[in-house]
């Protein structure tokens, strides 16, 4: 069961930033190398999953936020802190 959040479309603001640190790796990650680094901290997160995390549909709990960061090799405080895509967007809706 999910937890929905009245008036609000996107599920989390890690997404973004974990899309962007992927992307950022001096050898690109792909999500398929980070669903095993994952798998190999004890997240199971299949593909898909992490598709859904990247696009904002589904939330991200404090456990998985640190092991992303792990993953990806970058500080937790770098995925939580509020990317300027994701205020473009909110921006935009207004």
């Amino acid at each position: 069961m999910s937890t929905i959040i009245c008036g609000v479309d996107n599920r989390n603001i890690v997404g973004i930033r974990v899309r962007q640190a992927r992307m950022a790796a001096k050898q690109r990650i792909t999500q398929k190398e980070l669903v095993a680094r994952l798998q190999v901290l004890g997240i199971m997160i299949d593909q898909s999953g992490l598709s859904k995390i990247e696009n904002g549909q589904r939330p991200v709990s404090d456990i998985e936020v640190v092991a992303l960061a792990k993953a990806l090799e970058v500080s937790p405080m770098s995925l939580l802190q509020e990317s300027e895509d994701l205020q473009k967007s909110e921006a935009d809706k207004d």
